[in-house]
């Protein structure tokens, strides 16, 4: 199955979105983050895609994991343009507010982070520029493998009463796990077939709690 990149696809998310109400978190111990699920065109496949980096081993959070770009908000930034300057930043791709289609539930993590999920629809995404210090290896996600029946996969938590969660992608030859992996599930399932699952209540691995 091809997912195209066309008006339809960014008409059909922008209107799923529009129609989602989402959930914030609001616990004031949570530092704020953002990160962005940026929809773009891969050129070489003809396809529609989202941008999914692999970060250097070397970083003292997170490192060698798969992740969207994103990070912490500075002082005074919003969410959305939190997420617009982290993109810039780690891929070099510069965005325009209105290239912002909405939001997702905040997720919390392990590591007292609460992630905002900002979806954006990027019309010419060919060059990239990533910057080596932040990002090792650049993906371009199929949407098509988003409508895996795999996804969501589901482990027992060693830790708590909610299963883990991932989500293995073909085109990657991996799995990615939550936080990553619940955002891009929700993703599937609010934009591209508007359903209002919610996904905050998955754990995530022990290697993703630091």
């Amino acid at each position: 199955m091809t997912i195209r990149f066309d008006g339809a696809l960014r008409a059909r998310i922008a209107a799923n979105l529009g129609r989602f109400e989402r959930r914030p978190l609001s616990d004031p111990a949570m530092r704020a983050a953002a990160v962005v699920i940026v929809v773009v065109h891969d050129a070489e496949a003809d396809h529609a895609a989202v941008l999914l980096t692999r970060r250097p081993d070397n970083l003292r959070r997170h490192g060698g994991q798969f992740a969207l770009p994103g990070g912490r908000l500075d002082p005074g930034e919003t969410e959305i343009e939190a997420a617009l300057r982290e993109l810039e930043e780690e891929l070099g791709l510069t965005l325009a507010p209105d290239a912002v289609i909405g939001t997702l539930d905040d997720f919390g993590t392990r590591s007292g982070f609460r992630i905002t999920p900002v979806v954006a629809w990027a019309d010419d995404a060919r060059e990239l520029r990533p910057n080596p210090e932040e990002v090792h290896k650049v993906f371009h996600v199929p949407l098509a493998d988003l409508e895996s029946p795999k996804i969501p996969y589901l482990e027992d938590s060693s830790a708590g009463s909610e299963p883990v969660m991932s989500a293995p992608l073909e085109s990657l030859g991996h799995r990615v796990y939550a936080p990553t992996a619940a955002m891009l599930y929700q993703f599937r399932e609010v934009a591209l077939r508007g359903l209002d699952t919610r996904v905050a209540h998955f754990d995530q691995p022990r290697f993703a709690w630091r």
